[in-house]
């Protein structure tokens, strides 16, 4: 007889809701920053691009260490509520900018925060839940991020609207769900107890390294690869702007995509704990490369419209999944600093994506911005088919 599936803990819950008032401050701004620099501040799609990938990459990076140190300290929680913070502290600094370079300052603080709360929550997520249901823990996290990713574009397009495109304004109110992030994880997430298997050591070091195995470093492999195929999400907001559409529905570009992102995610994560791994990934990148042949496409507004919801699709079966690899393939007390590497490859590529992308933009034209992420999607839908081919045959 089968053994009912146990319930997913409070304290994913308690996460979830976390990530998801911190989504709705980040996106409130972020879903019109690249719009406010293109048209108010005059800066090219080439350097967005820059700021935008240093931006992801600096994030991505800084899990490396921040995950590190939640294995070696052997606790989580208080570099989450360090990483929540600096992204609360960020906020004002979006109202108060006067000009590109506190602009700039503010993005790279509040990724910063990103970076060091990334990795030990994410090592949170895998040391409360489950093993049998942690797809659908990381799925369930991931959906109620994505809710707030929605969210927040949504309140900033009605605030627009309201107060007539003062973006100042819009960015005060980001201050108050980032305060509240704060307070939930603070007050409503229970760390549970892990007992150090011995003395603390440095978690990189050589020994250590070794135990992760090669089924780790191939995720690792082909998450820097999706990252390569999926750069910056400033520039599906800059190709609908492109189309016509109007200053203060640009939000709408994220609302669409993180609506489609927060509805799959849970499923699909749920459909990852019973289903081939590389199948699933194969597919989503299958979803990705229609996405960017509709963006690629002439520019009417119904392909890009089809191209934003496929890309909201790609991320709901993708995301969580990887994670949920990440998790399985790493040793316990090694899941932070695992988490850690596994952002410092994505981080480096969404850097170069971002920046190429942009490149293309500014010398080529917008189509092959996405034509190149086309491209890149193929090579790591190859890399996947290859490997399964080889394990078939061996």
């Amino acid at each position: 007889m089968n053994q009912p599936r146990p319930a997913i803990p409070r304290s994913i819950w308690a996460l979830g809701f976390v990530s998801l008032l911190m989504d709705v401050s980040s996106e409130l701004i972020h879903s019109l920053l690249p719009v406010f620099m293109f048209t108010a501040l005059g800066i090219s799609a080439f350097s967005i691009g820059l700021i935008e990938g240093a931006a992801e990459a600096t994030a991505l990076i800084v899990k490396v260490f921040s995950g590190m140190l939640s294995d070696w300290w052997g606790r989580r929680k208080p570099l989450a509520v360090l990483g929540y913070g600096l992204g609360a502290l960020s906020k004002p600094l979006f109202a108060l900018a006067g000009g590109a370079g506190l602009v700039i300052a503010a993005r790279l603080i509040d990724r910063v925060g990103k970076g060091i709360r990334g990795a030990p929550r994410d090592a949170l997520v895998a040391d409360i839940a489950p093993p049998e249901i942690r797809g659908a823990a990381f799925g369930l996290r991931q959906s109620l991020d994505t809710v707030g990713a929605f969210l927040g574009p949504l309140l900033a397009m009605g605030l627009m609207l309201l107060w007539a495109n003062d973006f100042r304004a819009v960015f005060w109110v980001a201050v108050i769900p980032a305060v509240l992030s704060v307070a939930l994880l603070l007050f409503g997430v229970q760390e549970p107890e892990r007992k150090a298997p011995g003395p603390r050591v440095n978690p990189i070091r050589r020994e250590n390294l070794r135990r992760l195995p090669g089924a780790y470093w191939w995720v690792v492999a082909i998450g820097a690869m999706f990252t390569l195929a999926r750069f910056s999400e400033a520039f599906l907001v800059l190709r609908a702007a492109e189309g016509g559409l109007p200053l203060a529905l640009t939000p709408l570009v994220l609302i669409a995509m993180n609506l489609v992102y927060a509805a799959s995610a849970y499923p699909l994560g749920r459909l990852a704990d019973s289903t081939s791994h590389a199948r699933l990934l194969a597919a989503g990148l299958l979803v990705l490369i229609a996405a960017d042949a509709a963006l690629a496409w002439d520019g009417h507004w119904s392909a890009v419209w089809l191209g934003v919801l496929l890309w909201g699709l790609h991320m709901g079966m993708t995301q969580g999944l990887l994670a949920a690899m990440i998790a399985d393939t790493a040793p316990v007390d090694l899941r932070g600093t695992a988490f850690g590497f596994f952002n410092l490859a994505s981080g480096i590529s969404m850097l170069f994506a971002s920046a190429l992308a942009g490149l293309l933009w500014d010398s080529l034209g917008a189509a092959y911005t996405f034509i190149g992420g086309g491209l890149f999607g193929a090579a790591a839908l190859g890399a996947i088919l290859l490997r399964g081919a080889r394990s078939d045959t061996a």
